[in-house]
């Protein structure tokens, strides 16, 4: 397949030098912050103004560099890798999946992706925080399914339980919840 490098870096798109060979731990950072962001692509072996220069001869091994991700990142994190050849230089394209769980590398950095106010994209701290908001984004947090401390009973509309029992009944879900009393998690006697 041809694949066209793109002009510029975005939100889903990295360029990593590697005239010096790029250290792995930075390659791995830029892997983590993708994948908790949106997912994107690396492009190792491209300058930051969009010049290909190259891969170095240590990470021409497409397999190797899928590797060194996957053993440096917790959990395991699984890339797609392809050689690309542009200009006559070679560069290793790494498709980066977006998570669905905060990702860190081996020693427990978290970053995730963001743009400046001038559109340029940077890694930033991955804080705990910012975990909810993530998982809300993902659609894996249901906040109305969260406790409310000090509620009690008072606080519930008997109307409104009414209608749970109802939806409960007509869209076929947990029979086992309309035998429970109003004022406990235990059934009726």
């Amino acid at each position: 397949m041809l694949r066209r490098i793109p002009d510029t870096e975005s939100l889903h798109v990295e360029f990593k030098s590697d005239v010096q060979r790029l250290p792995d731990r930075e390659l791995v950072l830029a892997t983590v912050c993708l994948a908790n962001t949106e997912g994107g692509e690396i492009y190792l072996g491209v300058e930051n103004d969009g010049r290909v220069t190259g891969l170095h001869v240590v990470h021409q091994s497409i397999t190797g560099l899928a590797a060194l991700i996957a053993n440096r990142t917790v959990p395991p994190l699984s890339v797609r890798t392809e050689l690309i050849e542009e200009g006559g230089e070679k560069v290793a394209y790494i498709q980066v999946p977006r998570s669905e769980r905060p990702v860190a590398t081996a020693d427990g950095t978290l970053q995730r992706r963001r743009l400046r106010a001038d559109g340029t994209p940077e890694c930033v701290p991955f804080l705990p925080y910012e975990f909810a908001t993530r998982a809300s984004d993902l659609r894996q947090l249901d906040y109305a399914a969260l406790p409310v401390t000090g509620a009690t009973l008072e606080d519930l509309d008997p109307v409104e339980r009414q209608r749970i029992r109802q939806a409960i009944e007509r869209y076929h879900g947990d029979r086992s919840l309309l035998g429970l009393r109003d004022d406990s998690t235990e059934p009726w006697h």
